[in-house]
This record gives structure tokens, C-alpha cells and sequence, in this order.
């Protein structure tokens, strides 16, 4: 199968890069707003320079593609309008004509959490504990928290007008992924640790115990979250479906059973069974 992957050389592109490049069955295209050095460690790959927002690059990106793996966005809640229109409006659009033109099968779409934030934002801090009672599915209404997660859930009703609209794509799955980090901070101590590490608090700290207990609810760890991009990609059912993108974490909000069912998602990790950093 010949993927694209967009956004490629983000926390979410490398973790596809790092536990699915090798698979036989697939031959990874990577487009980026630049490459990498061949002695980095993302360095080497086949890649395509490009922005999301140059419609001709990424047409011409999309030719014989089975299905694209689109990532590339602005990523951070903290957006205004104008951060988040070129990538992730304009981008979305680029994203679907082109798949359409080039007669591409599927997308995967990176959506977020942030489609559903204000959930988040109305019952925090007590739904990072264990004992709250709010889980939320694909079929609750969409709450976004941001211009970030607007532009998300527009992503995911444009895919779904694609889809019943025209020919190509023939399938669009949207993730509403929860929190995926980079390597170094790939545990639900992540968050934490890194803010320790860019000195916004101490070790032990309030601030720093609640960042724990809300990574123990959201994390996506990056072997759990490839796992659930080659559940998409091997799928041959789905039309259109929204799936939340998260580690079968005790204290999650996010439903689960819907990806179980549908693609098969079976994550292999849970926040709660770490008491401490990694040493």
C-alpha cells in the first residue's frame, strides 16, 4: 500500500515512522514543510517539501497514493484565527480535492481532542481523577474549546461530505487523538517532566501532580497510537467514522469500545501503571 503521510516529521508523523515504516506492507511517502539531514535521526526518508497550503505540490505529492495519513496543522490550542486557517482550513480542503482528483482510496485524519475541550474545561480538575463518571463517545455532541478545535471538527465534516458526496476518497476515519509526545517524554509523566525540564515548575509541585493526573487520562502512547493508524489503514469496512485516539487509560473520559469494535483498535498501554518517571 502506498501512503502519504503529512506532517510527517511532527510527534505523530515519527511515531508512525518509528513503528510502521519497516512493515513490508506499506511504502511511506513523507510530505514536510522540510526535510531532514541524512544524519538525523529522521534524516534519509522519502520525502516531498511542501506546505499543506500549496495545492499544486501536494496534488502532484498525491499521484498513485492508496491512502494519506494527513497530520500536518497548526497543532496548539493557543491559535487564533489566522494561525489556524491556512493549515488547517485551507490544508483540509487541498487534503480532500486532491484525494479526489488523484482517485485516492482513504484518508486518516489527525483530528484532536479539542473538537470535544469544553467538556474538559467544565469539569476539570476532578475529571483527571479516577473516580468521575463522565465517559464521552462518538456520538456525544461536538464542544470545541478553540479556533484549533473548530478547524478540527470542520476537517472532519468536510471528510464525511467527501465521502458521501463524491467517488474518491472512499473512506475517511478521523482520530480524535488525546496526547501523543515525542520520544523522549513517550509516558504519562511526559508533560510533567518536560515543564520541569523547561522550568515552568518544580518536581512534585501542584501544578506538576496535575499535569500527571491529566496525562494518565489522555495519553496516547506512540506505539498504541501507530497501532491505531494501521488499524485505519487495513480496514475495508469504514465509509466514515470518528475514533478517539488514546491508550486504555484507567481514568480516560474517552470512550474506547467504538474503535475496538469497528477497526479493531487494542491498545496495550494504561497511565496507571506507572507510580514514577522513567529513570
Amino acid at each position: 500500500m502506498d501512503v502519504l503521510v503529512t506532517g510527517s516529521y511532527g510527534r505523530c508523523g515519527t511515531a508512525i515512522i518509528d513503528h510502521l515504516h519497516d512493515r513490508e506492507e506499506y511504502d511511506f511517502t513523507y510530505y514536510n514543510r522540510s526535510d531532514r539531514p541524512d544524519d538525523h535521526p529522521y534524516g534519509g526518508y522519502d520525502t516531498v517539501v511542501g506546505d499543506i497550503s500549496d495545492y499544486e505540490t501536494f496534488r502532484e505529492a498525491c499521484e498513485g497514493q492508496d491512502a494519506i495519513v494527513h497530520l500536518a496543522a497548526f497543532p496548539s490550542a493557543e491559535g487564533d484565527w489566522h494561525d489556524v486557517f491556512k493549515p488547517n482550513i485551507i490544508g483540509m480542503y487541498n487534503v480532500l480535492e486532491a484525494a479526489r482528483e488523484a482517485e485516492v482510496e482513504s484518508i486518516v485524519f489527525g483530528s484532536t481532542n479539542h473538537v470535544m475541550g469544553m467538556y474538559e474545561l467544565e469539569n476539570a480538575p476532578e475529571i483527571y481523577g479516577r473516580d468521575h463518571d463522565l465517559v464521552l463517545d462518538h456520538t456525544d455532541p461536538v464542544r470545541p474549546d478553540s479556533y484549533y478545535g473548530a478547524s478540527k471538527s470542520f476537517g472532519e465534516d468536510l471528510g464525511r461530505y467527501y465521502v458521501e458526496d463524491y467517488e474518491y476518497p472512499k473512506q475517511f476515519y478521523a482520530l480524535r487523538i488525546c496526547t501523543v509526545n515525542s520520544s523522549e517524554y513517550d509516558h504519562p509523566y511526559g508533560d510533567a517532566e518536560q515543564g520541569v525540564d523547561e522550568g515552568d515548575w518544580e518536581r512534585g509541585s501542584d501544578e506538576y501532580e496535575r499535569w500527571v493526573a491529566r496525562m494518565k487520562a489522555m495519553w496516547q502512547s506512540r506505539r498504541d497510537f501507530a497501532h491505531q493508524i494501521d488499524c485505519c489503514l487495513q480496514d475495508d469496512d469504514v465509509a466514515f467514522d470518528v475514533f478517539h485516539g488514546v491508550s486504555d487509560n484507567r481514568r480516560r473520559w474517552f470512550d474506547l469500545e467504538h474503535a475496538r469494535a469497528r477497526i479493531g483498535y487494542d491498545p496495550q498501554d494504561d497511565g496507571e501503571e506507572w507510580d514514577a518517571p522513567p529513570e
